[in-house]
């Protein structure tokens, strides 16, 4: 399963100085900065998925100043397991103690000081600004990726949104190691253009594919309708709330349902809520003709995802798209799949019926066996994880939504930038045209993360 929860390890450093010094190495400032900063923090930043663990068990300062120190604060960060570090330059800071304890802990590192205020007396008591330009250096050197949030004081909006981005940047690194997904059957016979090397993915990410075959799945299917009939008959019900379902008989329904439960079973088996499935070939074989579009829909509340056409790339993308709104928000497997009659920059983002109901527009309805609706208005991000001759890419764009033609399934159309230069991008390469989307905008953050990953990231600026 995917884990939202981050544990952020705090760095404070300052300069030290044995003897006593006036100006920009006197303790006290950089103390007034610690004070300020880290409660500042934990109050506004921390929360049910978001702890932060400090140095007040250091010294009486709770500041790293002593490169003597640097094991002991790496070893106990270690011991707390975080899963990102914030590095605070209070002063000048400690550029050896920063690459030192980066260097030895290997997590997701952001750095930040607050900017220099305090000048009197014509001293300046900080040089928070300079001591950044050389812990970056460090940090450079000792191979570390790091974010960076500019010098500036901590309650302006650029400070929040840094650290936010940050966030976001950590969980989608703590969760695409060792990512795990379940592919459900292989691919449709002429879907080549969802290839993908497992052997690479594991090799070079840590990413393991989970085979569940079809023979399984049918034999588990009908274990289901021979078994669980009440299950089925309250799963109707409670999907009789959720949709339109006008016409549809009642087989359909329930063994549109039965499709859930088999999801929800593989899910506990295998502790993973990522799923890829062959969709619309042997499991409708397999299962009296009904499509399981409906089950993805309603499988999405529930925080169980599975992924079209067996594109084990965009249930990567999907897993990277989870981890950046840390659970907030859905993924929606909208591919490109006409161009919009008026607009040139606009796109039908469509597919059968997949999307989360979360984002219908009024009460959504089943035509067909499928859900279908449009989605609701907005900024949405759209991404691409993607391989072409062993290079791996990620692209990211914001879109916005606009009026268009009303269409079966689930949809959306959607404003780019430069719709023929994406175009291009995906018949020339390197992308396809399954994409997945999410509310909001991430591409910031998506941008960072590839630096972490070792992603070229893509977009259309």
């Amino acid at each position: 399963m995917l884990n939202y929860h981050l544990k952020v390890g705090l760095l404070p450093l300052r300069r030290y100085r044995k003897e006593k010094f006036v100006g920009i190495f006197q303790a006290e400032y950089a103390m007034e900065n610690k004070e300020k900063c880290v409660p500042y923090i934990k109050e506004h930043f921390a929360d049910a998925d978001t702890e932060f663990v400090d140095l007040d068990w250091l010294n009486e300062e709770g500041i790293l100043r002593l490169n003597a120190d640097c094991d002991r604060v790496a070893e106990y960060f270690r011991k707390e397991k975080i899963d990102a570090l914030f590095i605070l330059a209070c002063n000048f800071g400690n550029e050896e103690a920063a690459g030192e304890v980066a260097k030895q802990l290997r997590v997701p590192t952001l750095l930040w000081g607050p900017r220099d205020r305090n000048y009197s007396e014509g001293l300046r008591y900080t040089d928070t600004q300079c001591g950044l330009f050389a812990i970056g250096k460090q940090l450079r050197r000792n191979n570390i990726p790091f974010s960076y949030i500019e010098n500036c004081d901590i309650e302006v909006p650029a400070f929040r949104e840094g650290l936010n981005t940050f966030l976001s940047v950590a969980c989608m690194v703590k969760n695409f190691k060792d990512l795990r997904i379940l592919s459900v059957g292989t691919r449709v016979s002429p879907f080549r253009s969802v290839m993908y090397n497992e052997l690479e993915l594991c090799e070079k990410f840590g990413i393991g594919v989970t085979p569940v075959n079809l023979a399984e799945a049918g034999v588990a299917l009908n274990a289901i309708w021979e078994t669980r009939q009440e299950d089925l008959a309250r799963e109707v019900a409670s999907l009789k709330k959720m949709f339109d379902v006008g016409e549809s008989s009642e087989e359909l329904l329930m063994r549109s349902m039965a499709y859930v439960l088999f999801y929800e079973d593989l899910a506990k088996t295998y502790n993973c809520n990522l799923i890829s499935g062959e969709c619309w070939t042997g499991l409708k074989v397999a299962w009296g003709g009904v499509y399981p579009c409906l089950a993805m829909s309603v499988l999405a509340a529930r925080g169980i995802y599975v992924i079209c056409e067996s594109d084990i790339h965009m249930a990567i993308t999907n897993a990277l798209l989870l981890a950046a709104t840390r659970g907030k928000e859905k993924p929606i497997q909208g591919e490109f799949t006409s161009r919009h009659p008026e607009n040139e920059n606009a796109e039908l983002l469509w597919h059968c019926g997949p999307f989360p109901t979360k984002y219908s527009v009024g009460k959504p309805r089943i035509c067909g066996g499928k859900p279908a609706f449009r989605l609701q208005d907005g900024e949405y991000t759209i991404a691409r994880f993607q391989a072409d001759r062993g290079n791996y890419y990620l692209f990211a764009e914001t879109v916005h939504t606009v009026k268009g033609p009303a269409t079966t399934g689930t949809y959306m159309w959607a404003e780019f930038k430069d719709l023929p230069a994406l175009e291009r991008k995906m018949v020339e390469g390197p992308y396809i045209h399954h994409m997945s989307e999410v509310p909001g905008d991430y591409t910031r953050a998506l941008k960072e993360f590839a630096k972490y990953a070792g992603l070229q990231f893509d977009s259309l600026a």
